[in-house]
This record gives structure tokens, C-alpha cells and sequence, in this order.
């Protein structure tokens, strides 16, 4: 998994609140288990009309946007299915950091596992991100995680909340797997005792 220290880009702003994750990525595509792949058909029901062209209004769809990697959002982001292939879809599209006034659990703890990092902030900080993403590509938004603050555009910094060790994995690129391999050595150590001990096994 590829660590999150800071990160400066593109905010994109998406207003709506209650964006269930088949919206962020929606059904029909669940069938692959591969991580990539998925960021074409993010949004699909927003993006794409019938015909499988472009709606131009969809934010994503605006050239000041197709490069975002900062995704601000409403209230209760990522509710309904606790499919992993959401944060999947918005890593593979190119979102790093969501921040929303709040968020569904599961997909909370999901954006962790993947590399995303999720931010709460209250309503009025969130309405100010949304103000200074609406000015385009030029508006350029800084995360810090280490920091844990949010810069806008105009040096606005606002500080944001986050479990210590959820934090310490994003900065050090640690998954689940990459949590268990940190154990490597241990793990060693205990099947050769192991093994020593009961060699039947």
C-alpha cells in the first residue's frame, strides 16, 4: 500500500450528502476482485448517460476536476453496502483524501486499509473546502497527516482528528498484510520452536 505524509492537489467539491457506495461504484461491477480498473466506472450512474457518454455537469466530468485526488464531500459519505470496491474505485480513479462533515463506518475503516485518507470536519469548515474547491484546477488544497491539518488555497488551515494507529499505517504504507509481515521474524521464531517441539505436526 502506498504511504499517505501530505499530499497538495485538485479538490474536487460534490455536495450531495448520502452517497451510498453504489453510487461511488455501482453494482454491476462488483464481480471483479482486482483493485485497478475500477476508477472509469466510479460514479457511473452520474457520470454517464443511457448512451455511455459523458454528463459534462458531473464534477468529475469538468476539466478543472479529472485530475482531483482530494474529493470534498457531504454528510454520510460512503453509507448503504460495505463493499471494499468503493475506496477501490476512488484510489484506482485517483482520490487520495476524502473529507466530509461525516462517513458510514465501514467505509471509514476501508479507506485506511486502501491508502485513502478519510477526514471529518464540521459542517462550516466543510462548506469553506467546498467554497475554495468551486474556484478550479488553479485552487490548489495541501494535506498534512503528520500535521493533521487541511490547508486551503488561500492558507486557511484547519486541524483534523485521527486514530494514532491508523495514522501510523497510513504514513508507513501498512495494510493488514503489511501489519502481519511487520510480525515476520517473530512469526519465524515461533514455527521453528514449533516445528522443534512438535515435529508430527
Amino acid at each position: 500500500m502506498e504511504k499517505f505524509t501530505t499530499l497538495t492537489g485538485v479538490a474536487a467539491p460534490m455536495r450531495q450528502i448520502n452517497v451510498d457506495t453504489d453510487m461511488i461504484i455501482p453494482k454491476q461491477f462488483l464481480k471483479t476482485i482486482a483493485r485497478t480498473g475500477l476508477g472509469k466506472n466510479l460514479f457511473d450512474e452520474m457520470r454517464y448517460d443511457d448512451d455511455g457518454k459523458e454528463i459534462p455537469d458531473f464534477v468529475l466530468n469538468k476539466p478543472a476536476y479529472r485530475e482531483a485526488q482530494i474529493l470534498i464531500a457531504g454528510d454520510n459519505f460512503g453509507c448503504g453496502s460495505s463493499r471494499e470496491h468503493a475506496p477501490w474505485a476512488l484510489l484506482d480513479f485517483g482520490i487520495r483524501c476524502v473529507i466530509a462533515p461525516s462517513f458510514a463506518d465501514i467505509f471509514y475503516n476501508n479507506c485506511f486499509k486502501n491508502g485513502i485518507l478519510p477526514i471529518a470536519l464540521p459542517q462550516e469548515q466543510i462548506d469553506l473546502l467546498m467554497q475554495d474547491a468551486e474556484k478550479g484546477a488553479n485552487a490548489r488544497m495541501s494535506v498534512d497527516l503528520d500535521a493533521q491539518s487541511v490547508t486551503t488555497s488561500d492558507g486557511d488551515t484547519f486541524r483534523f482528528e485521527i486514530d494514532p494507529f491508523k495514522k501510523h499505517c497510513l504514513m508507513n504504507g501498512l495494510d493488514d498484510i503489511g501489519l502481519t509481515m511487520e510480525k515476520a521474524a517473530a512469526i519465524d521464531r515461533f514455527e521453528a520452536a514449533a516445528d522443534a517441539q512438535r515435529p508430527w505436526v
